[in-house]
């Protein structure tokens, strides 16, 4: 997918529409558990992974559920505003194979 490399956007920091420069960021690794299930060993006070307490007895059912690898990442674009050099990331991603800067 092209993109132009520089672009108007809202800058939070400025509070007002300037030039931003397009620059895309490395997408990092995700944690091994979930925040929710982190939450959830918080929330019940003991320490994780002490056996299933008897809820997973019966296998998962498969059947309907979606498989395979995804073809694409989600893109994880920064902006820099041209007047106060402050970076922002763009809200939501948006998956492509290949993203190239054009102009």
């Amino acid at each position: 997918m092209k993109m132009p490399k520089a672009v108007k956007r809202y800058c939070p920091f400025c509070r007002k529409h300037t030039e931003h420069k397009v620059m895309q960021a490395k997408k990092k690794a995700p944690s091994s558990l979930s925040h929710g299930s982190k939450v959830r060993a918080r929330r019940r006070g003991r320490a994780r992974g002490t056996g299933n307490l008897g809820r997973y007895s019966k296998p998962a059912i498969t059947k309907w559920k979606m498989t395979g690898k995804k073809s694409t990442k989600k893109t994880d674009l920064r902006y820099e505003c041209s007047v106060c050099k402050k970076q922002h990331a763009q809200r939501k991603g948006f998956r492509s194979k290949k993203i190239e800067f054009a102009q």
